[in-house]
């Protein structure tokens, strides 16, 4: 039976068929063997378990695609949230976020919530973010109607929500699905989300496609790798490669820049070319370090 994983538990897995059905799973000693770890979103090939006994993982398809921070694979589309109104919106982890996904071949969407609460900090993340190719757009997750052009962008895709607790992650599934997961809130102290989201774990929704709500997190650990490779990330810059006087240019603090001198004209926003400037001073100092 070939299936995709929704959920594991304590070793055991939940493969769902594409007649609806599922197996509860554990995976064969040859993939531990093999150092592969089921991932929820992997398509496998399973046998069934008999009555009471669970059926076993034999083979796990090639990944399209992997994250390790929720351990999840085979995604179409990251939907990262923040919000236009409390918790301020951490643009910083949304630019990591970003990163991460171009760099696993994950396509985002970016959905600015809460947008009725502040309308002029919406319209400023969205300019923010014209040019990132992360089709941004504003909504209230408590208002359907606003919910409508993004439930469509989503339709027939497997896509995970992934952004800081509070901004209303839990709230948006509901809206656009109508399905009833727990909600958060802020805490009244530090107004900060409260972590609602327990477990990875993929739900079929009307329309096709599959959702996953992944825990909320305020620090994105990313691995460490060549500094040149970031401006890769930012797909502003693409414009502009190959044009400056340096090659390769880190588009940092290099004369005769044309991302630089792009910045300085106003074609690219000068807050998302401060934050990589700011991830690609970190990452140079994690590179001289990687073999310490």
């Amino acid at each position: 039976m070939r299936g995709i994983l929704t959920r594991g538990v304590g070793g055991f897995y939940y493969a769902l068929d594409g007649d609806g059905n599922v197996q509860t799973v554990r995976a064969q000693g040859k993939l531990r063997r093999e150092r592969l770890k089921p991932k929820v979103g992997d398509i496998v090939d399973v046998t069934p378990g008999n009555d009471d006994e669970h059926g076993w993982i034999l083979s796990i398809e090639p990944r399209r695609n992997e994250l390790t921070r929720p351990p999840v694979s085979n995604i179409d589309v990251i939907v990262i949230v923040v919000a236009a109104a409390t918790p301020d919106p951490d643009l910083m982890l949304c630019d990591r976020l970003i990163m991460t996904a171009r760099r696993s071949g994950i396509a985002v969407q970016l959905v600015v919530n809460k947008a009725d609460l502040d309308t002029a900090r919406a319209e400023e993340i969205l300019s923010q973010y014209a040019g990132a190719d992360v089709d941004p757009i504003a909504v209230s997750a408590l208002e359907p109607h606003s919910l409508i052009a993004l439930k469509e962008r989503l339709r027939g895709k497997v896509h995970a929500l992934a952004g800081q607790s509070g901004a209303g992650k839990s709230t948006l599934i509901n809206g656009l699905y109508g399905l009833t997961m727990e909600t958060g809130g802020l805490s009244q102290k530090i107004e900060r989300g409260k972590n609602t989201t327990r477990r990875c774990e993929l739900v079929p929704v009307q329309g096709g496609g599959m959702v996953l709500d992944t825990p909320g997190f305020s620090l994105l650990e990313t691995d460490v790798f060549d500094p040149v490779e970031l401006k890769d990330s930012w797909p502003e810059f693409a414009p502009y490669e190959g044009k400056c006087f340096f090659a390769p240019c880190y588009h940092d603090r290099e004369p005769r820049c044309e991302v630089l001198d792009a910045v300085a004209g106003g074609a690219i926003d000068a807050g998302r070319h401060a934050r990589y400037r700011e991830i690609l001073s970190q990452l140079r100092q994690e590179w001289r370090d990687r073999y310490d």
